[in-house]
């Protein structure tokens, strides 16, 4: 595929992102993606099969973006923790409150929209999830490891609540936008966490 392909390829991607964030799967049609695109059936099928393919094109850039964002700034932390703490940031002051997605977290919406209606799709972005839960998970285990945590924890459903808390933030933020939400559920995920280590590190005044 030659340049004016590509860019074309990633046209049809990031309108077609726009139309799914705002509008889901099932209510968006073709023909929505065509208007959006400004191109021809034909052209569109030039680059995809049906409309699932381009979901799946979707998905990943979505997942790429949000790897960007939520990862940034983590691979030089040598405490595990730190790293950990630097997710809960990332993922609610700069994914979240950051409005990167028109209609809100895509992923946490495709998983919704998805749900009981196309198992396969749904369990694409499940694995997503279960993902980012076993990388926290291993963060915990190192943490674990070097002696910075309490004993006896459930390193696997801590990993699993953190998840769920994070992406639990979404809904509500984007029905009220209230910034509230995000900085209080990161304060409060920050204080959790603080709590697990060994012995707990004081709270700053």
């Amino acid at each position: 595929m030659g340049a004016k392909g590509n860019l074309t390829r990633q046209n049809i991607i990031e309108k077609s992102m726009q139309c799914f964030s705002v509008k889901g799967y099932f209510n968006t049609s073709i023909a929505d993606i065509v208007k959006a695109t400004g191109l021809t059936k034909g052209g569109l099928y030039g680059h995809f099969r049906n409309k699932q393919d381009i979901w799946y094109a979707v998905y990943d850039e979505c997942a790429r973006i949000w790897k960007s964002i939520v990862f940034q700034g983590v691979r030089e932390m040598a405490d595990p923790l730190a790293r950990i703490d630097r997710v809960i940031d990332n993922s609610l002051k700069h994914y979240l409150g950051g409005g990167v997605f028109e209609g809100g977290c895509f992923l946490l919406n495709s998983l919704v929209d998805l749900s009981g209606q196309s198992p396969t799709m749904s369990n694409h972005v499940l694995k997503g999830f279960q993902s980012f839960s076993a990388r926290l998970q291993a963060w915990l285990e190192e943490a674990a490891e070097k002696g910075f945590l309490r004993e006896g924890l459930n390193l696997r459903e801590i990993a699993n609540f953190l998840v769920i808390s994070l992406n639990g933030a979404a809904p509500l933020y984007a029905a009220s936008k209230d910034p509230a939400i995000w900085r209080q559920t990161a304060a409060q995920l920050h204080f959790y966490l603080n709590s697990l280590r060994n012995p707990p590190v004081a709270a700053k005044p």
